[in-house]
């Protein structure tokens, strides 16, 4: 194949410079253009024939840009690709939407998990590639196609080690659902530091809307409590878990979210948490928090390097298990 060409549709273009940079590329030049009913159409300015094809789009929500709409526009544009002779295409899709609506909760519930790998099939995708799905076993059944989970874990595990560093810790999953994701870390963490990491769990119940649970299971007191998730939407969850690990007696808490939502309200019931820190990364930039507040209580991971490594290592035939635990090597110097 030719040189990959790296694409990024409009509102993803501040992380996909970071990519590009991080994977030693130039951005491939693209059109997109607006019309008046609302329609809009979108295309490559160079020949695609014959190239390995890489779009990258964050498929969350803002104003001006649904969910739905940026899921459209990833399509059109994968699909037109695909039209002019593109050799493959990987959609670079940091947050995915709908992932969370992975099967039915009451009766006639949709799946839209598969609906949405349906589309992507469609459209002629080869590949997909994203960052901590909700859940990953979900995730690579609803895809016929090569699906890649990338995952933040070692960013948040080398930032934990260096700012920690001499302090015992212990991971904690704020809910059942979450073991598997806070057991990777804990043991990542234990390995590194060559010494017991506690693993603990809280109790969560939802009903209609409404969570609860206050219960702590595994060894916390006197501990930096590390709670991780995959995202944080309202923040009741992760407010609920810091107030529970504090009363069993955690030196302090810490939170590492891979997708920063902060949805309307979540800044009040964070602020008043008590987190020692709040690493979340740049796959959702954290718009709908003042600024003010994002600068001083947030901490913020890029997966520019993580996502740069995985598309020089998928445009060379490599393998990307190393980045699951090592994280991404040092970028290439850009020709």
């Amino acid at each position: 194949m030719s040189e990959p060409l790296l694409f990024a549709l409009r509102r993803s273009e501040t992380l996909g410079a970071r990519v590009a940079e991080a994977a030693g590329l130039a951005l491939a030049p693209h059109e997109e253009r607006e019309f008046e009913d609302g329609e809009h159409k979108s295309r490559p300015l160079v020949s695609v024939r014959g190239h390995d094809c890489y779009v990258l789009h964050g498929l969350y929500g803002e104003p001006g840009a649904s969910a739905n709409d940026k899921l459209c526009r990833l399509l059109f544009f994968c699909a037109a690709l695909r039209e002019n002779g593109a050799a493959r295409v990987t959609a670079l899709t940091p947050y995915l939407c709908y992932a969370r609506k992975d099967r039915r909760t009451k009766p006639r519930d949709p799946v839209t998990t598969r609906y949405v790998a349906q589309m992507v099939e469609a459209a002629g995708i080869d590949r997909i590639v994203t960052v901590d799905v909700h859940n990953p076993a979900a995730y690579e059944n609803a895809f016929r196609i090569e699906s890649v989970e990338l995952t933040a874990r070692p960013l948040f595990g080398l930032h934990l080690l260096a700012r920690f560093a001499g302090r015992p810790l212990a991971v904690v999953s704020p809910d059942a659902g979450g073991a598997k994701r806070a057991e990777a870390l804990r043991a990542w963490l234990a390995a590194r530091l060559d010494a017991p990491v506690p693993l603990a769990f809280l109790e969560k119940k939802r009903s209609e809307g409404r969570v609860s649970g206050e219960a702590v299971v595994g060894e916390v007191e006197g501990r930096v409590a590390v709670v991780i998730d995959d995202l944080v939407s309202s923040g009741t969850t992760l407010a609920r878990a810091a107030a529970a690990l504090r009363r069993r007696g955690a030196a302090a808490v810490v939170a590492c979210v891979t997708h920063g939502l902060f949805a309307e309200g979540a800044e009040d019931r964070l602020a008043g948490a008590g987190f020692a820190a709040f690493l979340v990364t740049d796959t959702v930039p954290p718009f709908r928090l003042a600024p003010a507040f994002a600068e001083r209580r947030l901490t913020v991971l890029s997966v520019a390097p993580l996502l740069g490594a995985a598309v020089r290592r998928l445009a060379g035939g490599g393998s990307l298990l190393e980045l699951r635990e090592a994280g991404p090597p040092p970028p290439p110097v850009a020709t």
